[in-house]
């Protein structure tokens, strides 16, 4: 067992007993002296040895379990000093001494409450060493644990509980008497109490003995629920640029209402999915109001208000996307979002020219409700595509609802008017749709999921005017990811787009409504866009399938292989009349970068349509995420 310490600390205390009684003057002086005397000890001692020789360190648990000794190992601080270089005396010395704390409570983590710790440098107990006489040189480290007994839980109680409590199975006489597992229970039990209401819930009394005679851990711990309370006010703290009522509206508690820790957290999720903070902490307050509510304090780190960023994406076929954006995260000082961005797409394109796309939009949090954001947009666009140009501008604004982590819906109105020139001729198209949607997104992580699924259903009917005739148009987008290895070694992806337009024919709807098969977004392996409806005039169809699968497979925690095959169906009418497929496949790399995967595809065509023989047998594909 770690012995008792000698060192500085005490000598201090015995030199100012040794001088109580003199002259204060006196005493002064020689207690300067002295001090100054023990720090150039200190100071000389702590020069690192010009000749440090470490030839061995090591720990060792005998008769422990294997995975624990590996626990111990990665946590002790010597070999984690030794593996970072610091081996010089007095770097090595200071960390044997914190050695002994280091490990006891990862024994007690583990059941071991009797347990004997020897640090040895060179064969000396660490702790018996003197600051103050540090060695010169040091050759040989030795950490050996000697676990003792495993003790169990004997007498185990808490109480009192709220109904319902479910305790850990493993807190419960003759279980493993970890002490994480106390914790556990514990953290159940209050979790328990204030689920219910009872905010300031905490422990009374606790009484937790070891019991060596019989190496069992007895523990009785007694509960304080408090009166049951309400929600009273939000009060914000550390915003500057963000006023106090947006952050009480955002954060959406019912004042009055029970008090409930889930609302609590999920209010937390609101204000952090503005953007407008880098750190959000909602904290019951310490003392309850007289009238039965208790406060809660808002305490916020407000992000930097603006934000930059820049995109580029490559496809042998159609060319070089650049995008950039300029983001203010608090615009009006409401946490509103005012997004601005910009691409250019086509930049060397073998099909197409050069498209440009400028787009705004608003977002403003919690507006008719907590759950509820406004969207306002604009887009302007100038499209160069295989079959047709256009100049188009949208208008949009949409009420987006939350219902719950996984579940959003909305919906709004859209105006849109297009300028196209296809087949040679020239057409007028306008809408006003009302778009509406759902979408379910269960992704671990969306750049690069590995388990989960994604559903989006989106239907918008339209009102037409100039050339359009009134329709509908309907779009479905699902994703399913599967790991089969651990930690997202081995993963299959799949997806499955269907598209339809009822209602305007063929050419009387915006060419920007049309469907087509090829390129990242369908197919790869066929040019951008390639798959539509045989003309005269060529265009995109009213009708759309397609359906990939993909293959990825990790090497190392950098980098990923993948294989794939995509396949893509077009249609004249929604879903049936004349039509055509395509297929093609490849294979792939994935490098993570803090930004997501660094993807790069190289896809070959499987089955072409008539308008893409002659292409390229292949096709490169660089960007930032996964495909889907």
């Amino acid at each position: 067992m770690k012995r008792a310490k000698t060192g500085w600390w005490a000598l201090a205390g015995a030199t100012g007993q040794q001088w109580a009684g003199r002259s204060t003057d006196a005493a002064r002086r020689m207690m300067l002296a002295v001090v100054a005397g023990t720090l150039v000890a200190t100071s000389v001692a702590s020069i690192p040895s010009p000749a440090t020789a470490l030839e061995r360190m090591t720990l060792t648990a005998p008769g422990a379990p294997e995975d624990l000794v590996e626990t111990l190992r990665l946590s002790s601080l010597l070999l984690v000093s030794r593996d970072e270089g610091h081996v010089d005396t007095s770097s090595l010395m200071a960390t044997a001494r914190a050695e002994y704390g280091r490990l006891i409570p990862l024994l007690y983590d583990h059941g071991y409450y009797a347990p004997t710790i020897s640090v040895l440098i060179d064969g000396r107990e660490a702790s018996e060493i003197s600051p103050l006489s540090t060695p010169a040189q040091i050759d040989r480290v030795e950490v050996i644990v000697t676990t003792g007994p495993l003790f169990t839980f004997g007498r185990v109680e808490i109480d009192p509980l709220a109904p319902d409590t479910v305790l850990p199975e493993g807190f419960a006489s003759g279980q493993p008497a970890r002490s994480t597992m106390v914790r556990a229970a514990l953290a159940e039990a209050l979790d328990a109490w204030r689920g219910l209401g009872h905010a300031q819930a905490d422990v009374q009394t606790q009484d937790v003995v070891a019991n060596h005679n019989t190496a069992e851990l007895n523990v009785r711990l007694s509960l304080a629920p408090g009166p049951r309370l309400r929600f009273g006010a939000v009060v914000p703290q550390g915003n500057e640029r963000t006023r106090s009522n947006r952050i009480i509206a955002i954060a959406g508690l019912p004042r009055g209402e029970t008090h409930d820790p889930e609302a609590m957290d999920e209010g937390q999720t609101r204000l952090r999915d503005t953007g407008a903070f880098s750190s959000v902490v909602l904290r019951t307050a310490e003392r309850a109001n007289p009238d039965g509510s208790i406060d809660i304090e808002a305490q916020v780190v407000e992000a930097p208000p603006r934000r930059l960023g820049f995109g580029v994406e490559y496809d042998s076929e159609s060319g070089v996307q650049l995008t950039g954006f300029w983001l203010h995260r608090n615009f009006l000082g409401g946490a509103e979002r005012l997004r601005l961005e910009a691409s250019i797409d086509g930049i060397a394109a073998r099909t197409g020219g050069l498209g440009v796309t400028l787009d705004a939009r608003y977002t403003r949090p919690a507006t008719i409700n907590r759950d509820t954001d406004l969207e306002l947009g604009t887009r302007v666009m100038r499209l160069d595509e295989r079959d047709y140009m256009a100049d188009a501008f949208e208008a949009d604004a949409a009420l987006v609802r939350r219902f719950g982590d996984n579940l959003l819906a909305s919906g709004g109105v859209q105006l849109r008017y297009e300028r196209a020139e296809y087949g040679g001729t020239s057409s007028n198209f306008g809408t006003l749709g009302l778009p509406v949607s759902l979408t379910y997104d269960s992704r671990d992580t969306p750049l690069n999921a590995t388990e989960g699924h994604y559903l989006s259903a989106t239907i918008m009917p339209y009102f037409g005017f100039g050339q359009t005739e009134h329709g509908a148009r309907l779009r479905f987008d699902a994703r399913s990811y599967a790991d089969f290895g651990s930690e997202g070694r081995v993963v299959l992806a799949g997806r499955a787009q269907v598209g339809a337009i009822v209602g305007s024919a063929l050419d009387a709807t915006p060419r920007g409504f049309l469907f087509y098969s090829g390129g990242g977004g369908t197919v790869r392996g066929l040019p951008f866009q390639s798959l539509g409806v045989a003309g005269p005039p060529a265009s995109g169809g009213r009708g759309l399938v397609t359906a990939s699968g993909e293959l990825r497979v990790r090497v190392n925690d950098s980098l990923t292989l993948a294989t794939f095959a995509d396949a893509g169906w077009v249609s004249a009418g929604p879903l049936r009349g004349a039509s055509d497929w395509q297929a093609g496949g490849g294979v792939g790399l994935r490098y993570d970068t803090p930004i997501g995967p660094l993807r790069l595809d190289l896809a070959t065509p499987l089955r072409r349509n008539a308008s893409a023989l002659g292409s390229s047998s292949y096709q490169i594909y660089l960007g930032i995420g996964q495909a889907f």
